[in-house]
């Protein structure tokens, strides 16, 4: 199981321009099993699923899929539009191109740019006139454009550094799984900074992809976590083969083929540790069955490797704020 759940922030935050507005989504986010309670506890989470299908009623409900955060609407349906308007360009590196030109023939729309900076290629957004107080829109536009070229190309563009125009905001934790590299806060403008290599490579896309890309996109390419190459994500990876054994730290060292203490440094250096990436994906299964039903919360405590139900009931609070029970209740 390699869901991740969505910080209840991420939801909070896509709800800001229903909010400005004036929108009444309360009945919306019971629909989706969303308590207001759940989106009032920063520890707590939602499953990608709630997510997608909260970005995608938003988009409908509001007629608008910078969900109000722009200086002008996209009316529901431009992305696919601009889909079908690169998905037979030669690569890459054409594709970008059309798809940024694409949107650049709408007044109002966020402006994204490539750049070239030696053998590097920089994505910048002009995040200035955007009413982004969250920095949704933000995080989302970055996202979404360098998942869908890593689709037209059949692999993940590597990412070397990702800067933002603005501090590191309070979730900045999260934003380990949304871009895996290098970050820098308060920057001239926020960009992705990747290799010029990608841009030649051909799309291996087609029509007929496309179409069932599009059944969910973008939402759930902001669901996913970015599968990257530092440690923590190999260890995530790894960690989530298996759930019905837990290794210890030591096991995962040898596994690695490195010392423990330089397995506890390298994490140190990408500000987590081993417990954590643990505590996560066990937060992170537990939170998918308890939205299921399908195990009783002993079995889910005895899959997480609790000896007791009370033990996993404490260390569920203390992840979320919410015990199990509660999170099950307000899921059905």
């Amino acid at each position: 199981m390699r869901e991740r759940t969505i910080a209840s922030h991420f939801a909070l935050a896509a709800l800001g321009g229903a909010r400005r507005h004036g929108y009444d989504y309360s009945g919306l986010l019971q629909q989706l099993g969303i308590s207001p309670e759940l989106l009032d506890e920063p520890r707590a989470r939602i499953t990608p699923e709630q997510f997608t299908q909260l970005i995608q009623a938003l988009w409908l409900a509001l007629d608008d899929e910078y969900l109000g955060f722009g200086q002008a609407p996209s009316k529901p349906g431009s992305f696919a539009m601009m889909c079908h308007a690169v998905i037979h360009c030669r690569s890459l590196d054409k594709a970008l191109n059309r798809g940024l030109l694409f949107y650049s023939l709408f007044p109002g729309t966020p402006r994204l740019t490539l750049t070239h900076e030696d053998e590097w290629v920089r994505l910048s957004l002009d995040d200035t006139q955007l009413w982004d107080p969250d920095h949704f829109l933000t995080e989302a536009l970055l996202v979404i454009w360098h998942r869908f070229g890593s689709w037209l190309i059949g692999q993940r563009i590597r990412l070397e550094q990702a800067t933002f125009s603005y501090p590191r905001p309070e979730h900045g934790a999260e934003y380990d799984l949304l871009f895996s590299c290098p970050l820098e806060f308060s920057r001239p403008r926020s960009s992705l900074l990747f290799h010029s290599r990608y841009l030649a490579m051909p799309l291996l896309q087609d029509e007929r992809t496309l179409k069932h890309f599009l059944e969910h996109s973008p939402a759930n390419l902001l669901s996913r976590p970015d599968d990257g190459d530092s440690l923590s994500s190999r260890l995530r990876r790894l960690l989530s083969r298996d759930s019905s054994r837990w290794p210890d730290l030591e096991a995962v060292a040898a596994h690695l083929h490195i010392s423990p203490q330089t397995l506890r440094r390298h994490l140190r250096d990408e500000g987590t540790s081993f417990q954590e990436l643990k505590d996560q994906l066990r937060r992170d299964i537990a939170i998918y069955h308890l939205s299921r039903a399908d195990l009783s919360l002993q079995q889910i405590a005895e899959q997480l490797g609790f000896s007791e139900p009370s033990a996993f009931h404490r260390a569920f609070k203390k992840w979320t704020g919410l015990t199990p029970g509660a999170y099950r209740a307000q899921e059905h």
